[in-house]
């Protein structure tokens, strides 16, 4: 059984456990970086790439020169970006029954009375339209 990375200190291993995240879905590589930096960026692979497998969550990180602290702040991004996905799905989740509810909720009588009483004004409109036609 895969691991998770010893990078990966405990309180974060929760975090991905509460996700329901296993280590062999996670993919984890190490690339060199682009931008500034010169030489040593050029030289060094310390830019961390992770994605999640089944949700397809990509993270890279090269903020730092070290690649042990690019790791972690890509372990921990990742653990966030999971987590706001899943916050996202539930709140989605919740706004889709608040609008059937709202949806399907009786009519107030005040409701109601005014619904009436454009339905007359409105008929009143249309009953001055009704008339003989002249030939």
């Amino acid at each position: 059984m895969a691991e998770f990375p010893d990078i990966v200190e405990a309180p974060l291993r929760a975090r991905f456990v509460s996700l329901g995240v296993r280590p062999e879905e996670v993919e984890e590589r190490f690339i060199r970086g682009a931008g500034a930096g010169g030489q040593k960026i050029n030289k060094t692979s310390s830019t961390v790439w992770l994605r999640h497998g089944p949700t397809g969550t990509e993270v890279r990180c090269q903020r730092e020169r070290s690649q042990t602290v690019n790791r972690l702040i890509a372990w921990t991004e990742l653990a966030e970006k999971l987590e706001w996905r899943r916050r996202e799905s539930a709140n989605q989740a919740q706004a889709e029954r608040e609008l059937v509810r709202r949806q399907k909720r009786q009519k107030s009588r005040g409701q109601k009375v005014r619904m009436i009483e454009t339905k007359k004004h409105r008929a009143k409109i249309k009953q001055t339209r009704r008339g003989g036609f002249d030939d």
